[in-house]
């Protein structure tokens, strides 16, 4: 591991740190993107959002399109780990990472949690609270966990 590469995460783990606490509710969206992040024109990520990945430098494990907006307190998962191999010696042994696909105009709820390999449709709107563990079809109010169809935008 060379100098430069050092230099990155430290970079980087500073970037995702300054994201959690804002100074206007602009100031996530701008480190998020600053960390190389995939972050469309006119969306927001609201204050004290968490976003799980396992390594910074994986940017491309995220997408966010254009006019979404997401809560405060939303956690987006980006890994896991495999389900027959969770711990050995009360340790986690291995961690897979998985994306994540917001697509444009969709809206995510206070404190949502977003876990891996998923994909929210077009003007999808989350409620708040909602656990989303699997994609959510174009314009579609989903809430509760795990999170279910309870109507369509209209």
């Amino acid at each position: 591991m060379n100098i430069l590469s050092i230099l990155r995460k430290i970079q980087l783990k500073l970037y995702s740190s300054l994201a959690r606490y804002p100074i206007s509710y602009k100031w996530p969206t701008f480190w998020w993107r600053k960390c190389g992040y995939v972050i469309g024109d006119n969306s927001v990520i609201s204050p004290y959002c968490l976003l799980w990945a396992t390594h910074h430098s994986d940017s491309s494990l995220l997408t966010i399109e254009d006019d979404v907006h997401i809560g405060p307190n939303t956690i987006l998962i980006l890994r896991t780990h495999p389900k027959d191999d969770i711990t050995k010696y009360g340790k986690l042994v291995s961690t897979i990472s998985g994306t994540i696909h917001i697509q444009k105009g969709s809206w995510i709820g206070a404190s949502a949690i977003i876990m891996p390999n998923v994909v929210i449709g077009e003007g999808a709107v989350v409620g708040a609270g909602a656990v989303v563990t699997k994609d959510i079809d174009p314009y579609t109010v989903v809430a509760g966990v795990p999170a279910k169809k309870i109507s369509s935008v209209k």
